[in-house]
């Protein structure tokens, strides 16, 4: 699935002593130097996890035994960052990305007492990926009245800001595995982190993520999260096309713009379904959430005729996308391609996207009243679900 954690690879290098070793990364590992360098006590939040990757693998003989491995040590890096989080040590995601990176780095170079094809490397990686990003920890244990499905991005802009943090991370991390109640309801959450690399993207990563939840009926509200604007926006109205000059952390770009929005692919042909879909989440209940920002229905969008706020979707008919009322990056488009999917398959789970203010860096401070506000946003969902 996560093809985009091996596309991009950037440079080959010599290291070790005597010995000649080959030492591949991909861009996201390149930073994990200056990240060391300008973030130590971050990254040493989570470094007793990778120390123990490093001895299980020392001691690994079979490619079983290897899966196993990474798996489990993956789900460790995971639970041990949401602890951490759940229990208010820390409000911050940067040491469970900092950390993955490491471990990434060193699966991918690791010299293993037996051959590994290059395929099979790849997918130990992967399993490692997933399972640090929670994907092996979604299993809600039936004792609530709903369910709540929450996805999370990355830190991004990385470049910029090493320090960077991403309050839609820090908020799946908070919230999964807890649960919330209003209205005489409970519901429990469990969530995931997923990367901000559009080759993921294109490669299916989100249907494949998604597909099982719509398809099983599993949920009662699926909600994507991303850092936004001043405020929190609940993105009406997400659109088809991307149009961002940003970058992705593999520092991709597709070329899209303005002026020419492009169709995102999905596993090698472009993305079918309407310029613009509808998000149904029950926004007049979660606006009403109390906190420290306004909670805003958006309903701002972009096309080729121009900007326009539309009172509903059909009157964004014969249109073509330029920006959706979430924008033009993958915050917009993990909204579109979930709400396309939640259509397709015919699920009646409620579904749309929260985009949270935004901060510069990092600050916990600025994060806990961000991320207790999504809290009482999905709250006050409960009574409408």
């Amino acid at each position: 699935m996560m093809k985009g954690l091996y596309q991009g690879i950037l440079c080959l290098f010599l290291i070790g002593g005597s010995g000649v070793a080959m030492s591949l990364e991909t861009v996201e590992e390149a930073r994990i130097t200056l990240a060391q360098a300008a973030l130590p006590e971050v990254l040493g939040q989570l470094a007793p996890q990778l120390d123990s990757l490093k001895n299980r693998l020392a001691g690994i003989v079979t490619k079983a035994e290897l899966y196993e491995v990474v798996r489990d040590a993956g789900q460790g890096l995971w639970s041990s960052a949401r602890q951490q989080v759940a229990a208010g040590r820390t409000y911050d995601d940067r040491s469970l990305y900092w950390n993955r990176l490491k471990a990434t780095h060193l699966l991918r170079n690791y010299a293993l007492d037996f051959d590994l094809t290059e395929t099979q490397r790849m997918q130990v990686i992967e399993e490692f990926e997933l399972a640090s990003r929670g994907y092996s920890d979604l299993i809600y244990s039936g004792s609530s009245d709903l369910q709540i499905f929450l996805t999370g991005f990355d830190p991004f802009h990385l470049d910029r800001r090493i320090a960077q943090s991403n309050p839609s991370g820090v908020a799946v991390l908070k919230l999964s595995g807890r649960t919330i109640e209003h209205g005489g309801l409970s519901a429990e959450i469990r969530g995931v982190t997923v990367p901000v690399r559009y080759t993921d993207f294109d490669d299916g990563e989100i249907e494949a993520l998604l597909s099982p939840v719509y398809a099983e009926d599993v949920v009662d509200m699926l909600v994507t999260i991303s850092m936004g604007r001043n405020q929190f926006d609940l993105e009406r109205f997400p659109g088809r096309r991307r149009s961002s000059s940003a970058l992705g952390n593999l520092n991709e770009h597709t070329g899209a713009s303005g002026m020419q929005p492009q169709i995102p692919l999905l596993e090698g042909r472009p993305l079918a379904g309407p310029e613009f879909v509808e998000f149904s989440l029950p926004a007049a209940a979660m606006i009403r959430a109390a906190g420290a920002y306004t909670v805003r229905d958006n309903r701002k969008v972009a096309t080729l005729e121009g900007a326009l706020s539309a009172a509903s979707l059909a009157e964004l008919a014969d249109h073509i996308a330029v920006r959706g009322s979430g924008g033009g990056y993958l915050s917009n488009e993990i909204s579109y391609r979930s709400i396309r999917l939640r259509n397709e398959l015919g699920s009646g789970i409620p579904t749309g996207h929260i985009h949270t203010p935004s901060i510069s860096e990092f600050s916990a401070e600025g994060l806990k009243p961000i991320v207790d506000q999504i809290e009482a946003m999905l709250a006050q969902a409960l009574p409408e679900l």
